[in-house]
């Protein structure tokens, strides 16, 4: 390659992002807890839909992706034009910093908060800030001391991945009233259906012109392998995102699929429900271990370990015996490991082997 061509400043110093792992070499029996999956997948509906867009992959989507949307706000109660769907939440993610960041601006994100921030960030330009959290929960008042005149973006995500906390909503008005008049807060609810009875900030969307939220389908409605997100705004900023959003981002599948799965909402309230008592059992289960968990309330749990070694040697146990989590040393948590809530059977399995690994030592 020639020394001539030459990407971007800053991108090859963008660390790639590291999914969550799904096989371990020699081991069959293998159960998946490390990327946040629906254990239960999609609903009948989302699949039915998937089932019938075969018959039309010769064609084109729509552009506008006004049935979906229209399906989001009504379900929602949120008002359709202020709507924009993207290839995952992540795609909104994207958008908002091509849009609104580049050399010279900042972008904000607590200690523990999504990596695709700072990725998003670097890939535009922009100097990614990370503001120290307290106890493993977003701080208020660090967030905005660590504003400045730079400030464009400031990334929450409630509740947070992968810690499990979330702020109230109350803490997160006094955040977008206090933040600098450039700067966009940007709730990211990739969990919020998981949440009884939770907007994912939408009101706060409505009553302000400086807040946007993201949502997903890959979460609670099961369908991380088709890749669907969306975001709620002012209409000034969603007019701004669709100008840089590409006309066909989104396939006829991605799009009838995620409308057959949000009007199936009997389904995310029985998912919710059953990702309440598992969450719960677990989180008792593992402390009855002597290993602590905050309050989640999303589809995992944080497990704190001692220090790094001990989470180490625990996730080696595990891989052993064909269980799969997440270690977050990447997120500034060494010594802690993200478990996905699985069925009943998959949340007996992993506890039982974290206990194994604990009575050992």
């Amino acid at each position: 390659m020639s020394d001539m061509i030459r990407p971007q400043p800053g991108i090859l110093d963008i660390a790639l992002y590291e999914a969550g792992q799904s096989h371990v070499e020699g081991v069959t029996d293998i159960v998946k807890l490390s990327s946040n999956e629906n254990p239960f997948g999609p609903s009948d509906r989302a699949i039915d839909a998937f089932r019938r867009t075969a018959h039309t992959l010769h064609r084109y989507p729509s552009t506008d992706h006004a049935s979906l949307r229209r399906a989001i706000a009504e379900v929602h109660g949120l008002e359709a034009d202020r709507i924009i769907c993207g290839v995952g939440s992540d795609e909104i993610i994207t958008f908002l910093c091509q849009a609104y960041a580049g050399p010279g601006d900042e972008v904000l994100f607590t200690e523990h908060g999504f990596s695709m921030y700072r990725i998003s960030a670097m890939a535009v330009g922009a100097t990614p800030v990370e503001v120290r959290e307290t106890e493993r929960v977003a701080d208020v008042d660090a967030l905005l001391a660590g504003c400045t005149e730079r400030t464009k973006l400031v990334f929450i995500a409630n509740p947070n991945n992968p810690t499990g906390t979330m702020l109230a909503g109350n803490e997160i008005a006094r955040l977008a009233d206090g933040l600098p008049p450039q700067a966009i807060l940007v709730l990211d609810g990739a969990y919020a259906e998981y949440v009884d009875g939770f907007d994912g900030g939408a009101a706060l969307v409505k009553a302000r012109e400086n807040i946007v939220m993201t949502r997903t389908f890959s979460k609670i409605y099961g369908l991380g392998g088709l890749r669907i997100g969306w975001g709620y705004a002012p209409r000034t900023i969603i007019d701004v995102l669709n100008r840089i959003r590409g006309p066909f981002n989104l396939s006829t599948t991605q799009l009838e699929v995620a409308e057959a799965a949000v009007r199936d909402q009997a389904y995310v309230a029985k998912c919710r429900a059953e990702n309440a008592r598992l969450r719960v059992w677990l989180a008792e289960a593992l402390a009855e271990h002597g290993v602590p968990s905050d309050t989640s309330m999303a589809n995992f749990v944080l497990a704190r370990l001692h220090d790094a070694a001990e989470a180490e040697a625990c996730d080696a146990h595990l891989k052993a015996q064909g269980i799969i989590v997440r270690r977050v040393g990447s997120y500034n948590l060494p010594h802690c490991l993200r478990i996905t809530v699985g069925d009943e059977a998959s949340c007996r399995r992993v506890a039982h082997a974290i206990g194994q690994f604990k009575g050992r030592r």
